[in-house]
């Protein structure tokens, strides 16, 4: 079984959702266009790929994309308690996810965890809290300390058991364990359209927080344990 020593009660579980910070390439301005044009060149994979096609794929960067949402779930006993900081104004979301984090997840007993976070999730935060003159709370500055002093989780490499070959998705791991899945309305991909081109905030909002609870069940099933139900489950 793995990780049952640790109490769920010191777990916060998170997703972030992220979109380029401009509509569309040519709203850059000509720096970033510079900039956008030299990360697109390695991006490429057909001749057909530039710039301003390549332009959606800038959310996953934090140099050119921003947060929209920060979904979080904790456990309460038997309940799971659901959370967004969510908007258009990212310094706002993000400082109200850092007085979160300060307030109750800053002691050695507490942990963060998401899906792919080491490599995303946890960085990009910490990036653009940084861009945003945020100061990083005390565990996401993950500067100088030695691996065993990181307080993350990833549900994703907790999966490994050493092998590093591949990526292994949310979605098909919570099918193989027979979760519901968190992709039945969106998927990552289509974020950006639903941000920029919608503007359906509460949509994307919706989709954040199916990821967390996913998140919790995953992590549940890798210590052999059942839940959250949907009756467990608080949204505030």
């Amino acid at each position: 079984m793995m990780n049952n020593n640790i109490p769920l009660e010191n777990i916060l579980f998170l997703d972030i959702e992220t979109v380029p910070q401009k509509p569309s390439f040519d709203e850059l301005d000509d720096r970033m266009k510079t900039l956008w044009e030299k990360k697109a060149d390695k991006l490429k994979k057909t001749d057909d790929d530039n710039a301003t096609s390549l332009y959606p794929r800038a959310g996953i960067y934090a140099e050119f994309g921003k947060i929209i949402c920060i979904s979080v779930g904790f456990f309460n006993g038997n309940e799971l308690r659901i959370k967004s900081y969510y908007g258009d104004d990212e310094e706002k979301l993000l400082g109200e996810f850092a007085t979160l984090l300060n307030r109750f997840y800053s002691g050695n007993e507490h942990l963060l965890c998401a899906h792919n976070g080491k490599e995303f999730d946890f960085p990009y935060i910490a990036r653009r809290m940084l861009i945003n003159r945020i100061r990083l709370p005390e565990i996401l500055d993950i500067a100088g300390r030695k691996p065993w002093e990181i307080k993350h989780l990833d549900t994703m490499e907790l999966w490994k058991f050493g092998d590093f070959k591949n990526y292994t998705s949310l979605d098909l791991l919570t099918a193989v364990f027979g979760i519901p899945s968190p992709k039945d309305d969106i998927s990552g991909a289509d974020v950006w359209k639903v941000y920029w081109q919608e503007n359906d905030l509460e949509r994307i909002k919706n989709y954040c927080q199916k990821d967390v609870i996913s998140l919790a069940r995953l992590y549940l099933a890798y210590r052999l344990e059942d839940g959250p139900e949907d009756t467990d489950i608080v949204f505030s």
